[in-house]
């Protein structure tokens, strides 16, 4: 896991448990003018924003509701897992 400066670690959405606050640090591009993490940005999933996952679909627990600032989301697991945050809590690591 990547560490930023404050040394907290950061951790994707898509393993953030449920319930858990977080903050955006940052969505990660997987590719030169990557459209779903422009899009993720243009929905609010930008630096310093509240995040936090609701809860899971009951299919390999897909999609994921997340809601960002006051508006709610389903994302797929793979675009979750571009959005890095740090949680409010301190948590330092995924849960097995």
């Amino acid at each position: 896991m990547a560490v930023p400066a404050a040394g907290r670690t950061t951790l994707k959405l898509s393993e953030l448990p449920r319930r858990i606050a977080a903050t955006v640090e940052r969505v990660e591009d997987q590719m030169p003018n990557d459209a779903i993490a422009r899009r993720l940005r243009e929905l609010g999933f930008v630096r310093g924003e509240r995040v936090e996952v609701m809860a899971a679909g009951p299919v390999a627990a897909e999609p994921l509701l997340v809601q960002v600032g006051f508006t709610r989301f389903a994302l797929r697991r793979s675009e979750a897992a571009r959005v890095r945050v740090i949680a409010l809590n301190g948590i330092s690591e995924v849960p097995a």
